[in-house]
C-alpha cells in the first residue's frame, strides 16, 4: 500500500503542477505562481513518506478541489461583466462618500508601497520551503505542498470571484494625484477584498499550522504563529499606503486568508 500511496501522490502532484497553469488569472499573481511552485516542489519528488498529522483523502481534496475549479470559473464569467470606469463616473467620485473608517485610504497613492507589496507577498507564498527546514515536515513535504496548493486555489479563486462580483472602486480613484490611465485600468475596480493580503495570509498561516501539527512540544510555536499573523498585516499596510484598497478590504482578506490556510490543513487532519 505504501508503494501505491507513493505512486498515486507522485501521479497527483504531477496533475496539481498542469492545473496550476489554468489557474493564471491574475497578471500580478504570474511571478508568484512559479515562486509557490518552485518552493513546494523543490525536494518532494525525492521524499520518502512517514508517518505525519495529514491524509489525503477524496472526502477533502474532492470538495477543495471541486470548489476550487467552480470559483475560478465563476471568476472567469464574472470577470467579463465588469465595466471600466470612465472619466464622467471619475469626476463624480466624493471621498465623503466613503465610510469614515475607509477614508483614509483615498488619499494615498504609491507605486513604490505597491511594488514592495508585490515582493512581500511573493515571499510569503515561498513561505512552505520553510519547512524543508524542519526534519519533521521534511520527510513528507510531497503530501505538504498538495495542501498548500489547495490553500492557494481555493483562496484565490475565492478572492477573484469576489473581487469581480463586488468590483468596488480602488481607493486611488478618489486621489487627483493618480495617473489617469491608472484610473482607467481594468484592475480600477477589483479592490474588495484585498488579494495580495488574503494570499500572504493564507500561506503565512498554512505554513504556521504545518508547523504547529507537526511539532506540538515546540518553543519555537508562538513565534511561528506571531510572524504569520504579523506579516500579512505589514502586506495590508502596504496595500493601504499604496492606495490599493481600504482599511475593510485589507481585514476582509487577512480573515479569509487565514481561515483557509488554518482549515484546509485542519480538514486534512481530521478526516483520516
Amino acid at each position: 500500500m505504501d508503494k501505491i500511496g507513493v505512486f498515486l501522490l507522485g501521479c497527483g502532484s504531477n496533475l496539481l503542477k498542469s492545473a496550476t497553469f489554468v489557474l493564471k488569472l491574475l497578471s500580478m499573481h504570474n511571478k508568484g505562481f512559479i515562486i509557490l511552485l518552485i518552493s513546494l516542489f523543490l525536494a518532494s519528488f525525492a521524499q520518502a513518506q512517514r508517518p505525519n498529522p495529514y491524509n489525503l483523502s477524496w472526502k477533502v481534496d474532492a470538495p477543495v478541489a471541486g470548489a476550487s475549479i467552480m470559483l475560478h470559473t465563476g471568476y472567469l464569467f464574472a470577470k467579463k461583466r465588469v465595466n471600466l470606469l470612465d472619466t464622467a463616473y471619475i469626476n463624480r467620485l466624493n471621498r465623503r462618500d466613503i465610510w469614515k473608517i475607509d477614508r483614509s485610504a483615498a488619499y494615498n497613492w504609491s507605486p513604490k508601497a505597491a511594488k514592495v507589496s508585490d515582493w512581500v507577498m511573493f515571499g510569503c507564498m515561498a513561505s512552505p520551503a520553510l519547512l524543508l527546514l524542519d526534519k519533521k515536515t521534511h520527510p513528507n513535504f510531497g503530501k505538504i505542498s498538495l495542501i498548500g496548493l489547495e490553500v492557494f486555489a481555493l483562496n484565490t479563486g475565492l478572492t477573484n470571484l469576489t473581487k469581480a462580483l463586488v468590483h468596488r472602486t480602488r481607493p486611488y480613484n478618489y486621489n487627483p494625484n493618480t495617473p489617469l490611465s491608472q484610473k482607467l485600468h481594468g484592475d480600477a475596480r477589483m479592490s474588495f477584498f484585498s488579494g495580495h493580503t488574503s494570499v500572504s495570509s493564507s500561506m503565512c498561516f498554512y505554513t504556521a499550522k504545518v508547523f504547529h501539527d507537526y511539532n506540538p512540544n515546540s518553543q519555537l510555536r508562538p513565534y511561528v504563529w506571531a510572524t504569520a499573523a504579523v506579516v500579512p498585516a505589514v502586506t495590508g499596510y502596504l496595500r493601504w499606503r499604496a492606495g490599493k484598497h481600504f482599511f475593510t478590504d485589507i481585514v476582509t482578506g487577512y480573515l479569509i486568508g487565514a481561515a483557509v490556510g488554518i482549515l484546509v490543513p485542519e480538514l486534512h487532519r481530521r478526516f483520516r
